[in-house]
C-alpha cells in the first residue's frame, strides 16, 4: 500500500474546511468557494493530477446537473402546495389519534424522500410538519424526527431518491426498475423499523391528546401530483430505452415552471436560487479533494478493510464500515471514497450495502450528513429548539444500528431471489 502521507494532509485538510463551510453555510463564504479552490490548488500542486480531476469532473457531473433538475422539480411542486396539501391530508386523516399522525408522517416522509429526494423532505416537508404539529397543538419531537430520520434512511429505494445512489447508480450496472426492485425490501424494512423505534422512544409525548384537530384542507394540487406522478412513471420508462432520468425530470420541471413563470407566481430569479447551482458546484470541486485522498492511500485502505463476498456476514461488514465512514467524513465524501473499493472487492452487492450504510447510518451524528444539518437549521428557522448533538446521537444509536442490520438482511434476501 503507497501512501503518501503531505498528499493525505493537504487533500483532508480541504475536505475539513470544505465541509465546515457546508455546515456554516454563510452566504458569504458558500461551500464551493472552498472545495472548488481546493480541487484546483491540489491538481496545482500534483496531489491529484490534471487529468485525473478532469475525468473525475466529467462523470460526477451529469449526476450534479441531475441534482439540480430534481432541486427544481421539488420547489415547483412546493409553489403548486403540494407539500402543504400532503401535510393537511395527513393530519387530517390522523383525526385525534398521535400515532395516527405519527405512522402518516412516516408514510409521507418516506415517500417523498423516495421520490423528490431528500432533500425535499429536509427543506419543504419538515417545516410543514412542524407547523401541522404546532397547529394540532401536540408535541413536535416525534413528527420531526421521523421527517429527519426518513430523508436518510428512506432514501434507499430509487437512484434518485439520494445523491449517493445516483452516485453509485453507474457503477452497479443496473437499469434503474433492477436497483428499485432490489432496493425495495430494504427500503421497506427500513422504514418500518424507524417508525417501531421511534414510536417507542417518543411514547410519553404520543400519549398527549391532539388539541386541536385538522378539518379543512386547501385545493388539490391536481397538476401537481399529475406531473411528479408521471415524471417517477418516466424513471422506469427512461431506463427501459436507456436514457437518463434527467430528462423525465427536466419534462416535469419545464411543465411547472412555464405554468408559473406565465401566471407570474414565480420569476427566473427565484428558480435560479431553487436550482441551488453553488451546491452542485461543490459536489464537483469535493469529488476532486476526495480523489486527492483515494489516489494517495485512502482508496487502498479501503480496499483493505471492506470485507470481500456478497454473503449475509460479508454484506453487514460493508454496510457498517460504510456507517463509520460517514459519520466520520461525512456521507458524500464517503461515499465518493468508498464506490471505487467496493466495486474492485464485490461489485453490485458491494455497493448496494455501501448505500445501506451511507443513508442509514448518517442518522447517528449531525455530522453524518448535509440532511441532518439542513434538519438543524429548519428548526431554527421555524422558532423549535434543535435536539442537542447529544440527543440527536442517542436518538440514533436506538435507531441506526438495528436498522442497519435488518436492512442489509433484507437486501441479502433480495439479491438472493
Amino acid at each position: 500500500m503507497t501512501v503518501d502521507v503531505v498528499a493525505l494532509a493537504l487533500a483532508g485538510a480541504w475536505l475539513v474546511a470544505a465541509l465546515v463551510a457546508a455546515v456554516v453555510d454563510s452566504p458569504r463564504l458558500p461551500a464551493a468557494v472552498v472545495a472548488v479552490p481546493g480541487a484546483l490548488v491540489l491538481a496545482a500542486v500534483g496531489v491529484v493530477g490534471w487529468g485525473q480531476a478532469w475525468d473525475t469532473v466529467r462523470e460526477i457531473a451529469p449526476t450534479a446537473g441531475f441534482l439540480v433538475v430534481i432541486l427544481l422539480l421539488s420547489d415547483l411542486a412546493d409553489r403548486e402546495g403540494l407539500f402543504g396539501w400532503s401535510a393537511a391530508v395527513t393530519a387530517r386523516r390522523a383525526g385525534r389519534s398521535p400515532q395516527g399522525l405519527l405512522v402518516r408522517v412516516v408514510a409521507l416522509s418516506a415517500v417523498v424522500t423516495a421520490v423528490l429526494s431528500l432533500d425535499a423532505t429536509v427543506v419543504l416537508l419538515t417545516p410543514v410538519v412542524l407547523a401541522t404539529a404546532a397547529r394540532m397543538r401536540v408535541p413536535a419531537r416525534p413528527h420531526a424526527y421521523a421527517a429527519g430520520h426518513l430523508s436518510n434512511s428512506a432514501s434507499l429505494l430509487m437512484p434518485v431518491s439520494n445523491l449517493t445512489n445516483l452516485l453509485a447508480f453507474a457503477a452497479t450496472g443496473l437499469t434503474f426498475l433492477h436497483f428499485t426492485a432490489l432496493m425495495a425490501a430494504p427500503w421497506v424494512v427500513a422504514v418500518l423499523v424507524e417508525y417501531a423505534v421511534l414510536r417507542w422512544l417518543f411514547r410519553a409525548d404520543l400519549r398527549v391528546p391532539v388539541g386541536e384537530p385538522v378539518h379543512e384542507v386547501p385545493p388539490t394540487p391536481v397538476l401537481a401530483l399529475a406531473v411528479v406522478g408521471a415524471t417517477v412513471a418516466g424513471f422506469g420508462v427512461a431506463s427501459l430505452v436507456d436514457v437518463s432520468p434527467a430528462w423525465p425530470a427536466l419534462a416535469g420541471v419545464l411543465v411547472l415552471a412555464v405554468r408559473q413563470l406565465v401566471t407570474r407566481r414565480t420569476r427566473p430569479a427565484e428558480l435560479l436560487v431553487a436550482a441551488n447551482l453553488p451546491f452542485a458546484l461543490f459536489v464537483l470541486g469535493l469529488a476532486v479533494v476526495v480523489l486527492g485522498l483515494q489516489v494517495n492511500g485512502l482508496e487502498d485502505l479501503l480496499g483493505a478493510v471492506l470485507p470481500t463476498g456478497d454473503g449475509l456476514l460479508a454484506l453487514l461488514g460493508v454496510a457498517a464500515v460504510a456507517a463509520v465512514v460517514a459519520n466520520l467524513l461525512n456521507n458524500l465524501p464517503a461515499t465518493l471514497a468508498l464506490l471505487p473499493a467496493a466495486a474492485a472487492v464485490g461489485g453490485t452487492p458491494t455497493l448496494l450495502a455501501v448505500l445501506i450504510g451511507v443513508n442509514v447510518g448518517p442518522n447517528l451524528t449531525y455530522v453524518g450528513s448535509l440532511a441532518n444539518l439542513l434538519w438543524r437549521r429548519v428548526f431554527a428557522a421555524t422558532g423549535e429548539p434543535s435536539p442537542s448533538a447529544v440527543r440527536f446521537s442517542l436518538v440514533g444509536v436506538a435507531t441506526v444500528p438495528l436498522t442497519v442490520v435488518l436492512a442489509t438482511a433484507a437486501l441479502w434476501a433480495a439479491l438472493q431471489v
